[in-house]
C-alpha cells in the first residue's frame, strides 16, 4: 500500500526519536564507566545534552503533524542501547569497542537526519527543516570527533592497559 512523504516523514521521525533513546541510553551507561578517559568522558557528556535537545527537536516536528513519538519503538531501542553498552562492560578492551561502536553508531544517525531531510522536503515541512539540519550538524562533529580520536583513544587505552 502507498504511503504519502508526510506519512513517512512521520514514521522517520518516530524511528529518529527511537534512535535517540537508544544512543542516549549508551551514552549514560559508557560515561559512568570512563574514570580513566576524561577527554571521551566530557565529550560524551556534551553529546549527551545534545541527544536531549534532538529529542525535544523531533518532538517538535512530530507536533507539527499533532503526532507524538512511539512508546513501543523508544521502549525497544531504550532496551537495545543498555544491553549494547552492557556486552561492552566485560570486555577488556571495552573503550576500544565503545569506540567503534559510537563511530559506526553516529554514522548511522548522520544517515538517518539526511534522509529526514529529503523527506521533510518531499512532505512539504520546511518547519522541521531547521530543527534536523542542526541535528545533523551535532551528529557530524560528534562523527568527526571520534574519528579525529580514535588514535589517541587507543594509546589511551594501551596506557591504562600496561598501568593496570
Amino acid at each position: 500500500m502507498p504511503q504519502d512523504p508526510r506519512q513517512l516523514l512521520i514514521d522517520g521521525l518516530r524511528n529518529a526519536h527511537a534512535m535517540e533513546v537508544q544512543a542516549r541510553e549508551m551514552m549514560e551507561r559508557q560515561i559512568g564507566r570512563l574514570d580513566s578517559y576524561p577527554d571521551v568522558r566530557a565529550r560524551l557528556q556534551t553529546h549527551l545534552r545534545e541527544t536531549e535537545t534532538q529529542l525535544q527537536h523531533l518532538d517538535t516536528c512530530l507536533a507539527e503533524f499533532g503526532e507524538s513519538n512511539s512508546t513501543v519503538k523508544d521502549t525497544t531501542q531504550s532496551i537495545m542501547g543498555n544491553m549494547a553498552a552492557l556486552a561492552h562492560t566485560v570486555m577488556p578492551d571495552e573503550i576500544l569497542k565503545n569506540t567503534f561502536a559510537n563511530n559506526a553508531f553516529e554514522n548511522f544517525e548522520i544517515a538517518a537526519y539526511k534522509s529526514l531531510l529529503s523527506l521533510a522536503d518531499l512532505a512539504g515541512a520546511a518547519s522541521c527543516k531547521p530543527h534536523l539540519e542542526a541535528s545533523l550538524k551535532e551528529e557530524q562533529a560528534m562523527a568527526a570527533w571520534v574519528d579525529q580520536n580514535v588514535d589517541s583513544i587507543t594509546r589511551s587505552f594501551v596506557r591504562v592497559a600496561e598501568a593496570a
